[in-house]
């Protein structure tokens, strides 16, 4: 059939499919990577542009998120504060990461907030060794007193690295000349451009943080500040309430690997029992995403497998030694740390073989167990109560997926 053959209804219906895959496409790019720019994101860019009013309303309607678009950059100003036994803040349960297994700590956080405070004031262009003077100036200011850094040692210079490496993973920095690791190394700098309209939008969240002061303790914690900036507006009406705990839950689906009822207040555990088939068909609709509904909870699986910071199965020895504890801790149950290592030295002499020959030098198998049980936890499939070798891990009800069952074997009946 030619297109002069084609119907006025199969030719828009075909266009609104272009058009849905193309939303499709925009949203999952924008999940992965929430700021868009048109000189290094192109066609994405272009089709952001194109659906921004239809993505804009969607996700208003679904997560309460903003989006904005200009000639330059679209921004999606993600904002969500995590709750439950398995989550006190977004940088515990998915810490930002420049390179596997290199999940961002603490102090990486305070450089990235320090780093991004002296690049709002600064010139168009900044060494890495002149960002690093005004970062330890700044850590002596008033109300910073808790946090000491001087950068001198190889390891806060590495902490830092990793931080202006995020920054360039965004696009706020570009870099003109020289590496980081020579600034690693006590060696060398580097010079970057500053992108201003990508660094304006990094802030995401529901207050101001001028607006909120007045709400704080005389001596607020983090926790403080974190929840002030996130509150939500009070609900008059059922319909506010409605839609609040609707944007509650969808947004836990969308930024955890697996969402448990038990972990959830019990209102918003309530709504998404009641409407999980409606609001996953909505996600799944948006984002190419296929929920999995178990008794336990809810999972929105990628089947591209593009949608995520930590991936399991892994190939390498990390990657193998991570699923063989997974196995592990489904047939076992909780266990302590101690006990995981003992059984990881006993798993790096069963395959010397096959795994890097570092995985059997003494202690090597507290680094391979703490690699693994940061991807199991990362991915919901673990809960690790306490620190160092008494810490007890817990299985979580989707780990089931890696145990092991013997094989059935059912034999034929005789002709």
């Amino acid at each position: 059939m030619s297109m002069f053959d084609a119907t006025p209804r199969t030719i828009t219906s075909a266009l609104e499919g272009r058009d849905a895959e193309e939303r499709v496409r925009v949203m999952r790019a924008l999940l992965l990577r929430p700021v868009l720019r048109h000189d290094t994101d192109g066609e994405l860019f272009r089709l952001a542009r194109r659906h921004a009013d239809a993505l804009r309303a969607w996700l208003e309607r679904e997560t309460g998120w903003r989006l904005t678009v200009d000639a330059q950059t679209a921004r999606l100003w993600v904002s969500i504060v995590p709750h439950g036994p398995t989550a006190t803040s977004i940088a515990q349960r998915h810490p930002a990461r420049v390179r596997r297994g290199d999940a961002f700590t603490r102090r990486r956080y305070v450089l990235l907030c320090l780093a991004l405070a002296v690049l709002e004031r600064s010139d168009p262009q900044i060494s890495l060794g002149r960002l690093a003077e005004q970062i330890v100036l700044l850590a002596t200011s008033p109300g910073l007193s808790s946090v000491e850094f001087t950068l001198s040692g190889r390891e806060e210079r590495r902490d830092l690295v990793a931080a202006i490496r995020l920054l360039l993973s965004w696009g706020v920095l570009d870099r003109v000349a020289g590496d980081e690791e020579s600034y690693v190394s006590a060696d060398g700098d580097a010079l970057y451009d500053i992108d201003r309209r990508v660094l304006a939008t990094l802030l995401a969240t529901t207050h101001a943080p001028s607006t909120v002061a007045a709400r704080l303790p005389a001596h607020p914690g983090i926790d403080d500040i974190e929840a002030a900036l996130h509150e939500q507006p009070p609900a008059y009406t059922d319909d506010e309430a409605n839609r609040q705990l609707r944007q509650s839950v969808t947004r836990r689906l969308l930024c955890d690997p697996v969402v448990y009822y038990d972990e959830l207040p019990a209102d918003e555990r309530d709504y998404l029992i009641r409407q999980r088939v409606e609001l996953t068909r909505r996600l799944s609709e948006a984002t190419g995403l296929v929920p999995e509904l178990r008794a336990e909870g809810i999972a929105m699986v990628d089947p591209e497998d593009q949608l995520t910071d930590l991936r399991m199965p892994e190939q390498g020895t990390d990657g193998h030694a991570t699923l063989l504890l997974a196995e592990h801790l489904a047939a076992t149950g909780p266990t302590e740390v101690s006990a995981l290592r003992a059984r990881m030295r006993a798993l790096a002499r069963e395959h010397a073989a096959y795994w890097r020959k570092t995985s059997r030098d003494p202690g090597a198998e507290d680094e391979l167990v703490a690699e693994a049980l940061d991807r199991l936890a990362g991915l919901g499939l673990v809960r690790v109560d306490g620190t160092g070798a008494t810490a007890v891990v817990h299985p979580l009800p989707a780990l089931n997926r890696f145990t092991v069952a013997a094989p059935t074997i059912v034999q034929r009946r005789a002709r």
